[in-house]
């Protein structure tokens, strides 16, 4: 379970088999089933989670019960509410596994203790939170900016392996479109090839 976790965080640094031993260390495992939530609107969130197996999802539900969900995260992505986790205030977002999920998990506690033992992780956790921050920033431009067509394109970049494992209207969710249009789009683009 832990491979993943460190091959990812190889790409960034090389950890000796004792830094790998001690991260190792750090984080708890979970199994979590289909529709099972990690984290609820209003509860801290205590974890980051990193996807070992399967597909999680967070979000949020406006006053009318639609769903907006922010992010989505398979095999080899983390997910947390960093406001949350960082404050130690209730969450705004729910975390959920779309489907069956294997993840790791760190607490804040062990996570500042992992960075001040191993201090070359912070280089790979900083790498982290910028692309998080860069990802965000794009994601509220295109969703401000850009068409439901150029959006669904960029999904399908960033999220290749979704697109056969999320439901469609978690898709539609996402992209801030309904799920009859999420379907039209589909239809029109695929008459374009």
């Amino acid at each position: 379970m832990f491979e993943l976790l460190q091959k990812k965080i190889g790409a960034q640094v090389r950890l000796s088999e004792a830094e790998v031993d001690l991260c190792n260390s750090m984080f708890g495992q979970r199994s979590i089933r289909k529709r099972q939530y990690l984290l609820q609107e209003g509860e801290v969130c205590r974890y980051q989670y990193f996807v070992s197996r399967g597909i999680l999802r967070s979000y949020t539900t406006d006053d009318k019960g639609a769903e907006h969900i922010l992010q989505f995260a398979s095999e080899g992505w983390w997910m947390a509410d960093l406001y949350s986790f960082f404050t130690g205030e209730a969450s705004l977002y729910n975390m959920e596994a779309i489907e069956d999920a294997e993840v790791l998990m760190i607490s804040r506690d062990n996570w500042d203790r992992l960075l001040q033992e191993l201090p070359k992780l912070e280089h790979y956790f900083r790498v982290l939170l910028q692309n998080h921050l860069v990802a965000t920033q794009r994601r509220l431009l295109v969703s401000l900016s850009e068409p439901a067509e150029q959006r669904y394109l960029r999904f399908m970049d960033a999220y290749p392996d979704c697109l056969q494992r999320v439901p469609q209207h978690m898709i539609a969710a996402y992209l801030g479109i309904t799920k009859e249009s999420l379907s039209r789009l589909r239809s029109r683009m695929s008459r374009k090839d």
